[in-house]
């Protein structure tokens, strides 16, 4: 029981350095400083008012020094993270391959909540990404080499094949080229079969979530909601379903 709550506490202090990346990093500002402020103020976070979910309901969810609302997806943030600190704690234990699908789906957070805010996901996280975790699926996770290689590739030019139909179809712009680079960093890290999950997953959870926020809106495809929040919550959920997806479809057959 210590070591899990270790575990959550761990990864909501996380998710506050997670909070810094999400704001700076789009910015291209640095990550390490100057010290967090309150973006009203501009006054210097305190340390006891820094404290991961606790501080923010010691505060009210207001700065201390002028009473500026603080965001509600700062503790969100949080929350998720140490969640899913905690649960991959509990399904991989004390292990290497916790530490590295712990990194993995950090960085996943760190995209989705950028492509919300701005409808980028920024090279910086993807380019580096694609080369450092098919490296991490060959020789730490053990996945075969040629496995991670093909779902890098068809990650990649899967999504590439469907935005050039859509803009030859359509005429515009329809999925960005980081969402590209995204799915083959998530194929090359978990492998081609990974993809047959994300891409049903986020298919489905996109068009619903889409064409619900359409119909309130009142607006047409063009202003759907990105499509990379839903590629990263498919590749998190792989990582607890996947295997019994797998098994169900092998038996499907």
């Amino acid at each position: 029981m210590l070591l899990e709550c270790f575990a959550f506490i761990f990864g909501a202090a996380i998710g506050s350095f997670l909070n810094v990346c999400i704001f700076r990093l789009p910015a291209e500002t640095s990550i390490v400083k100057p010290r967090s402020q309150c973006p009203y103020c501009q006054h210097s976070i305190r340390n006891y008012d820094n404290i991961p979910l606790i501080s923010f309901i010691l505060l009210r969810g207001k700065c201390r020094d002028c009473g500026g609302k603080i965001s509600w997806r700062y503790p969100l943030v949080e929350l998720i993270t140490a969640v899913l600190a905690l649960l991959l704690f509990l399904k991989f234990g004390l292990t290497l391959k916790f530490l590295i699908f712990f990194i993995f789906t950090v960085v996943l957070i760190v995209i989705t909540f950028i492509d919300l805010d701005h409808q980028i996901i920024p090279d910086i996280i993807t380019l580096p990404g694609i080369p450092i975790f098919f490296l991490a699926a060959i020789f730490l996770v053990k996945i075969p080499w040629l496995e991670a290689l093909l779902g890098l590739l068809i990650g990649g030019g899967v999504l590439f094949v469907i935005a050039l139909v859509y803009e030859l179809i359509s005429k515009r712009e329809g999925m960005g080229g980081g969402d590209i680079k995204l799915l083959a960093m998530i194929g090359g890290f978990l492998g081609w079969k990974s993809l047959i999950f994300v891409l049903l997953f986020s298919s489905f959870s996109g068009a619903i979530v889409g064409i619900t926020a359409m119909i309130i809106k009142k607006q047409d495809m063009k202003y759907a909601v990105p499509f990379g929040p839903f590629l990263s919550a498919a590749a998190v959920a792989y990582l607890f379903w996947g295997d019994a997806f797998m098994r169900l479809l092998v038996m499907g057959y």
